[in-house]
């Protein structure tokens, strides 16, 4: 196997979802190798942000489908949320700029 080839093997992926009401976040799709592959694949296809970070995925791998995150990790997850979130609301404002006519 070639190096490539060994990495996406142990490729892991976890995917989360935040409704409006719920209690917590949920995770809605995990995996290894292929399935992790095809997560992050249609995580990018949709826009939706990948974010790596080893140590919060391997806790989350724990987490059962369709349950919600434990107590223990809300911080770990409200602060990358927030993070987002001022990510995108800056993308966006730079979007409105951007579509405004020049002045020259």
């Amino acid at each position: 196997m070639k190096k490539t080839e060994r990495n996406k093997a142990r490729e892991v992926a976890v995917a989360l979802a935040y409704r409006s009401g719920r209690t917590a976040p949920q995770v809605v799709a995990k995996g290894r190798g292929l399935i992790a592959e095809t997560i992050i694949s249609e995580a990018r296809a949709h826009g939706i942000y990948v974010h790596e970070s080893p140590e919060l995925v391997s806790l989350l791998m724990q987490v059962d489908l369709d349950q919600y995150i434990p107590p223990q990790l809300y911080r770990a997850v409200a602060e990358l949320l927030a993070w987002l979130y001022k990510m995108e609301t800056r993308m966006e404002t730079k979007m409105e700029i951007s579509a405004l006519p020049r002045a020259d």
